[in-house]
Protein backbone atom coordinates (compact mmCIF):
# COMPACT_ATOMS: atom_id res chain seq x y z
CA UNK A 1 0.00 0.00 0.00
CA UNK A 2 1.13 3.51 -1.26
CA UNK A 3 1.83 5.85 2.02
CA UNK A 4 2.53 9.50 1.71
CA UNK A 5 4.83 10.74 4.27
CA UNK A 6 2.76 13.84 5.65
CA UNK A 7 5.07 16.52 6.21
CA UNK A 8 5.05 18.38 10.01
CA UNK A 9 3.29 22.06 9.27
CA UNK A 10 5.05 24.85 10.92
CA UNK A 11 4.30 25.24 15.06
CA UNK A 12 2.92 28.68 14.36
CA UNK A 13 -0.33 26.93 11.70
CA UNK A 14 -1.02 24.49 14.39
CA UNK A 15 -3.77 25.63 17.29
CA UNK A 16 -2.30 25.35 20.52
CA UNK A 17 -3.23 22.42 22.79
CA UNK A 18 -4.43 24.30 25.36
CA UNK A 19 -7.14 25.66 23.64
CA UNK A 20 -8.19 22.41 22.81
CA UNK A 21 -8.09 21.85 26.17
CA UNK A 22 -10.10 24.48 27.64
CA UNK A 23 -13.65 24.35 26.27
CA UNK A 24 -14.38 28.09 26.84
CA UNK A 25 -11.70 28.98 25.20
CA UNK A 26 -12.01 26.86 22.05
CA UNK A 27 -16.08 28.08 21.94
CA UNK A 28 -14.32 31.74 22.33
CA UNK A 29 -12.31 30.78 20.05
CA UNK A 30 -15.38 29.85 17.12
CA UNK A 31 -17.07 33.25 17.99
CA UNK A 32 -14.31 35.08 16.91
CA UNK A 33 -14.01 33.57 13.39
CA UNK A 34 -16.79 35.65 11.73
CA UNK A 35 -15.59 33.74 8.50
CA UNK A 36 -16.75 30.10 10.07
CA UNK A 37 -19.79 31.39 12.71
CA UNK A 38 -21.72 28.55 13.13
CA UNK A 39 -24.51 31.18 14.06
CA UNK A 40 -24.94 35.06 12.72
CA UNK A 41 -22.87 36.65 15.82
CA UNK A 42 -24.14 33.28 18.10
CA UNK A 43 -22.19 30.13 19.51
CA UNK A 44 -24.00 27.60 22.38
CA UNK A 45 -22.74 28.25 25.68
CA UNK A 46 -23.80 24.98 26.66
CA UNK A 47 -24.97 22.74 24.03
CA UNK A 48 -26.69 20.77 26.73
CA UNK A 49 -28.80 23.60 27.60
CA UNK A 50 -30.50 22.62 24.87
CA UNK A 51 -30.45 19.02 24.40
CA UNK A 52 -33.15 17.54 22.70
CA UNK A 53 -34.46 14.73 24.73
CA UNK A 54 -35.56 12.51 22.14
CA UNK A 55 -31.90 11.52 20.73
CA UNK A 56 -30.30 11.85 23.88
CA UNK A 57 -28.57 8.88 25.74
CA UNK A 58 -28.77 10.39 29.03
CA UNK A 59 -26.88 7.86 31.31
CA UNK A 60 -24.24 7.94 29.41
CA UNK A 61 -20.76 10.57 29.81
CA UNK A 62 -19.60 12.84 27.09
CA UNK A 63 -16.67 12.01 25.32
CA UNK A 64 -14.25 14.61 26.10
CA UNK A 65 -13.62 17.53 23.88
CA UNK A 66 -9.94 16.60 23.85
CA UNK A 67 -10.72 12.92 22.40
CA UNK A 68 -13.15 13.85 19.85
CA UNK A 69 -11.03 16.45 18.41
CA UNK A 70 -7.86 14.17 18.51
CA UNK A 71 -8.55 10.78 17.60
CA UNK A 72 -10.26 10.49 14.17
CA UNK A 73 -10.28 8.71 10.86
CA UNK A 74 -10.58 11.31 7.63
CA UNK A 75 -8.23 9.60 5.17
CA UNK A 76 -7.85 12.71 3.71
CA UNK A 77 -5.48 13.69 6.00
CA UNK A 78 -4.20 10.66 6.72
CA UNK A 79 -4.37 7.34 7.92
CA UNK A 80 -3.35 7.37 11.83
CA UNK A 81 -6.28 8.47 14.31
CA UNK A 82 -3.86 11.67 15.13
CA UNK A 83 -3.17 12.86 11.36
CA UNK A 84 -6.37 14.65 10.91
CA UNK A 85 -6.20 16.83 14.05
CA UNK A 86 -2.20 17.61 12.95
CA UNK A 87 -2.75 18.36 8.96
CA UNK A 88 -6.47 19.17 8.31
CA UNK A 89 -5.95 22.86 8.86
CA UNK A 90 -4.77 23.41 5.07
CA UNK A 91 -8.99 22.95 4.62
CA UNK A 92 -10.13 26.10 3.42
CA UNK A 93 -14.01 26.34 4.66
CA UNK A 94 -15.00 29.54 3.34
CA UNK A 95 -16.56 29.64 0.43
CA UNK A 96 -17.91 26.37 0.14
CA UNK A 97 -21.16 25.19 -1.35
CA UNK A 98 -22.84 21.45 -1.52
CA UNK A 99 -24.76 20.89 -4.53
CA UNK A 100 -28.00 18.86 -4.45
CA UNK A 101 -29.00 17.34 -7.46
CA UNK A 102 -30.04 14.06 -9.42
CA UNK A 103 -33.75 12.78 -9.30
CA UNK A 104 -35.34 16.09 -7.64
CA UNK A 105 -37.36 18.47 -9.77
CA UNK A 106 -35.54 21.40 -7.72
CA UNK A 107 -31.98 20.85 -7.73
CA UNK A 108 -30.21 23.55 -6.17
CA UNK A 109 -26.45 24.81 -5.24
CA UNK A 110 -26.68 25.64 -1.43
CA UNK A 111 -24.38 28.24 0.12
CA UNK A 112 -22.65 26.93 3.20
CA UNK A 113 -24.64 29.72 5.38
CA UNK A 114 -27.86 29.18 3.21
CA UNK A 115 -27.83 25.50 4.68
CA UNK A 116 -27.20 26.98 8.49
CA UNK A 117 -30.14 29.38 7.77
CA UNK A 118 -32.66 26.17 7.38
CA UNK A 119 -33.17 25.75 10.83
CA UNK A 120 -32.35 27.33 14.19
CA UNK A 121 -29.51 25.32 15.15
CA UNK A 122 -28.96 26.63 18.59
CA UNK A 123 -32.09 24.59 19.18
CA UNK A 124 -30.63 21.22 17.00
CA UNK A 125 -28.17 19.60 20.04
CA UNK A 126 -28.17 15.83 19.69
CA UNK A 127 -26.27 13.71 21.85
CA UNK A 128 -25.73 11.04 20.20
CA UNK A 129 -23.74 7.80 20.03
CA UNK A 130 -21.16 7.09 17.45
CA UNK A 131 -19.66 3.97 16.53
CA UNK A 132 -16.23 2.90 14.49
CA UNK A 133 -13.46 0.20 15.87
CA UNK A 134 -14.37 2.42 18.85
CA UNK A 135 -16.93 4.71 20.69
CA UNK A 136 -18.11 7.67 21.72
CA UNK A 137 -20.98 10.21 22.73
CA UNK A 138 -20.56 13.61 21.30
CA UNK A 139 -23.22 16.66 21.47
CA UNK A 140 -23.52 17.22 17.73
CA UNK A 141 -25.06 20.56 16.39
CA UNK A 142 -26.93 19.86 12.98
CA UNK A 143 -30.79 19.33 11.91
CA UNK A 144 -32.34 16.24 9.95
CA UNK A 145 -30.95 15.87 7.09
CA UNK A 146 -34.71 15.32 5.33
CA UNK A 147 -35.43 18.87 5.70
CA UNK A 148 -33.01 19.93 3.40
CA UNK A 149 -34.17 17.33 0.84
CA UNK A 150 -37.06 18.34 1.18
CA UNK A 151 -36.34 21.60 -0.15
CA UNK A 152 -35.19 19.99 -3.71
CA UNK A 153 -38.46 17.98 -3.75
CA UNK A 154 -37.24 14.43 -4.44
CA UNK A 155 -38.54 12.63 -7.35
CA UNK A 156 -40.78 9.40 -7.38
CA UNK A 157 -37.83 7.19 -8.35
CA UNK A 158 -35.59 8.40 -6.03
CA UNK A 159 -34.65 5.43 -4.20
CA UNK A 160 -30.76 6.38 -2.83
CA UNK A 161 -29.20 9.09 -1.73
CA UNK A 162 -24.83 9.64 -2.58
CA UNK A 163 -22.61 11.53 -0.65
CA UNK A 164 -19.09 12.83 -1.91
CA UNK A 165 -16.61 14.62 -0.25
CA UNK A 166 -14.44 17.40 -1.49
CA UNK A 167 -11.97 16.29 -4.07
CA UNK A 168 -8.51 18.41 -3.69
CA UNK A 169 -5.07 16.94 -3.04
CA UNK A 170 -3.46 20.01 -2.05
CA UNK A 171 -5.69 20.83 0.56
CA UNK A 172 -6.66 16.94 1.47
CA UNK A 173 -2.93 15.85 0.88
CA UNK A 174 -4.29 11.89 2.23
CA UNK A 175 -5.48 12.48 -1.17
CA UNK A 176 -2.30 12.10 -3.09
CA UNK A 177 -2.02 8.40 -1.96
CA UNK A 178 -3.70 5.31 -3.55
CA UNK A 179 -5.15 4.25 -0.13
CA UNK A 180 -8.65 4.85 -1.22
CA UNK A 181 -9.91 5.80 -4.59
CA UNK A 182 -10.90 9.20 -4.18
CA UNK A 183 -13.24 11.07 -3.72
CA UNK A 184 -14.51 9.49 -0.54
CA UNK A 185 -18.09 8.14 -1.93
CA UNK A 186 -21.26 6.79 0.52
CA UNK A 187 -24.72 6.39 0.13
CA UNK A 188 -27.72 5.43 1.86
CA UNK A 189 -31.56 4.28 1.41
CA UNK A 190 -33.72 6.53 0.61
CA UNK A 191 -35.60 5.87 4.35
CA UNK A 192 -32.68 5.69 6.01
CA UNK A 193 -31.56 9.53 4.33
CA UNK A 194 -34.89 10.41 5.91
CA UNK A 195 -34.85 9.17 8.97
CA UNK A 196 -34.67 11.91 11.91
CA UNK A 197 -31.71 10.83 13.45
CA UNK A 198 -29.97 11.37 9.88
CA UNK A 199 -28.38 14.54 10.97
CA UNK A 200 -27.01 16.99 8.61
CA UNK A 201 -24.29 18.50 10.83
CA UNK A 202 -22.42 21.45 11.28
CA UNK A 203 -20.90 21.64 14.80
CA UNK A 204 -19.90 20.07 17.84
CA UNK A 205 -19.42 20.74 21.96
CA UNK A 206 -20.90 23.94 20.96
CA UNK A 207 -18.45 25.16 18.56
CA UNK A 208 -18.35 25.30 14.69
CA UNK A 209 -17.23 21.69 13.43
CA UNK A 210 -13.08 21.32 13.82
CA UNK A 211 -11.92 20.45 10.49
CA UNK A 212 -10.16 17.41 11.57
CA UNK A 213 -14.36 16.35 12.21
CA UNK A 214 -15.27 17.05 8.84
CA UNK A 215 -15.81 20.49 8.29
CA UNK A 216 -17.71 22.69 7.59
CA UNK A 217 -20.89 19.99 6.99
CA UNK A 218 -21.33 16.32 7.44
CA UNK A 219 -23.81 13.97 8.24
CA UNK A 220 -23.94 11.55 11.18
CA UNK A 221 -26.14 8.24 11.25
CA UNK A 222 -25.62 6.86 14.92
CA UNK A 223 -26.57 3.26 14.29
CA UNK A 224 -24.34 2.75 11.32
CA UNK A 225 -20.28 2.45 11.61
CA UNK A 226 -18.58 5.77 11.45
CA UNK A 227 -17.28 5.57 7.69
CA UNK A 228 -20.90 5.60 6.36
CA UNK A 229 -21.24 9.32 7.89
CA UNK A 230 -19.19 11.53 4.90
CA UNK A 231 -17.38 14.73 6.05
CA UNK A 232 -16.84 17.50 4.15
CA UNK A 233 -19.62 17.38 1.54
CA UNK A 234 -19.77 19.03 -1.68
CA UNK A 235 -22.24 16.93 -3.16
CA UNK A 236 -25.48 15.08 -2.25
CA UNK A 237 -27.02 13.08 -5.37
CA UNK A 238 -30.29 11.66 -5.15
CA UNK A 239 -30.26 8.26 -7.83
CA UNK A 240 -32.62 5.44 -8.50
CA UNK A 241 -29.97 2.88 -8.39
CA UNK A 242 -27.84 2.08 -5.28
CA UNK A 243 -24.24 4.01 -5.79
CA UNK A 244 -21.16 2.23 -5.06
CA UNK A 245 -19.49 3.45 -1.87
CA UNK A 246 -15.96 4.11 -1.47
CA UNK A 247 -15.52 1.28 1.52
CA UNK A 248 -17.45 -1.57 -0.96
CA UNK A 249 -15.22 -0.29 -3.79
CA UNK A 250 -11.89 -0.95 -1.78
CA UNK A 251 -13.08 -4.32 0.56
CA UNK A 252 -16.22 -5.49 -0.87
CA UNK A 253 -15.92 -8.56 1.42
CA UNK A 254 -15.36 -6.64 4.35
CA UNK A 255 -17.48 -3.73 3.95
CA UNK A 256 -21.73 -3.69 2.69
CA UNK A 257 -23.38 -0.77 1.61
CA UNK A 258 -26.00 -1.01 4.75
CA UNK A 259 -22.74 -1.29 7.41
CA UNK A 260 -25.47 -1.16 10.06
CA UNK A 261 -23.70 -1.77 13.92
CA UNK A 262 -24.63 -5.37 13.92
CA UNK A 263 -22.61 -7.21 16.58
CA UNK A 264 -23.56 -10.78 15.28
CA UNK A 265 -21.92 -9.82 12.07
CA UNK A 266 -17.74 -9.81 12.29
CA UNK A 267 -15.55 -8.28 9.99
CA UNK A 268 -13.51 -10.33 8.14
CA UNK A 269 -10.39 -9.53 9.92
CA UNK A 270 -11.82 -9.01 13.63
CA UNK A 271 -14.74 -9.84 15.61
CA UNK A 272 -17.26 -7.02 16.20
CA UNK A 273 -19.52 -8.01 19.50
CA UNK A 274 -17.60 -5.20 21.81
CA UNK A 275 -16.57 -1.78 21.39
CA UNK A 276 -14.08 0.31 22.91
CA UNK A 277 -15.49 3.26 24.41
CA UNK A 278 -12.88 5.84 24.41
CA UNK A 279 -11.55 7.35 27.23
CA UNK A 280 -12.61 3.33 29.13
CA UNK A 281 -10.21 0.46 29.68
CA UNK A 282 -12.61 -2.31 29.21
CA UNK A 283 -14.52 -3.71 26.52
CA UNK A 284 -18.40 -3.53 26.55
CA UNK A 285 -21.10 -5.44 24.12
CA UNK A 286 -21.68 -3.68 21.29
CA UNK A 287 -25.33 -3.08 21.09
CA UNK A 288 -27.40 -3.83 18.02
CA UNK A 289 -28.28 -0.60 15.98
CA UNK A 290 -25.49 0.85 18.07
CA UNK A 291 -28.61 1.04 20.72
CA UNK A 292 -31.18 2.74 18.38
CA UNK A 293 -33.03 -0.50 17.17
CA UNK A 294 -36.29 1.19 18.58
CA UNK A 295 -36.30 4.23 16.44
CA UNK A 296 -34.38 2.62 13.27
CA UNK A 297 -34.95 -1.14 13.57
CA UNK A 298 -38.29 -1.29 11.67
CA UNK A 299 -36.87 -0.06 8.39
CA UNK A 300 -35.07 -3.63 8.69
CA UNK A 301 -37.55 -5.76 9.56
CA UNK A 302 -37.88 -8.90 7.05
CA UNK A 303 -34.33 -8.32 5.79
CA UNK A 304 -31.13 -10.83 5.87
CA UNK A 305 -29.05 -8.68 8.41
CA UNK A 306 -26.43 -11.19 8.08
CA UNK A 307 -26.37 -11.14 4.19
CA UNK A 308 -27.09 -7.34 3.67
CA UNK A 309 -24.27 -6.16 6.10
Amino acid sequence: MARYRFPTPPTSEITPEKIYRSRRQFIHLAAGLSASALLPGKVLADPLDKLDKHFAVPDEKLTSLEDVTHYNNFYEFGTDKESPSRYAHTLQTRPWTVSVEGEVHKPRQFDIDDLLKLATLEERVYRLRCVEAWSMVIPWIGYPLAELLKKVEPKGNAKFVEFTTLMDPQQMPGQRTSVLDWPYREGLRMDEAMHPLTLLTFGLYGQTLPNQNGAPVRIVIPWKYGFKSAKSIVRIRLVEQMPETTWMKAGPREYGFYSNVNPEVDHPRWSQAKERRIGEFFKRATPVFNGYAEQVGQMYSGMDLQRFF
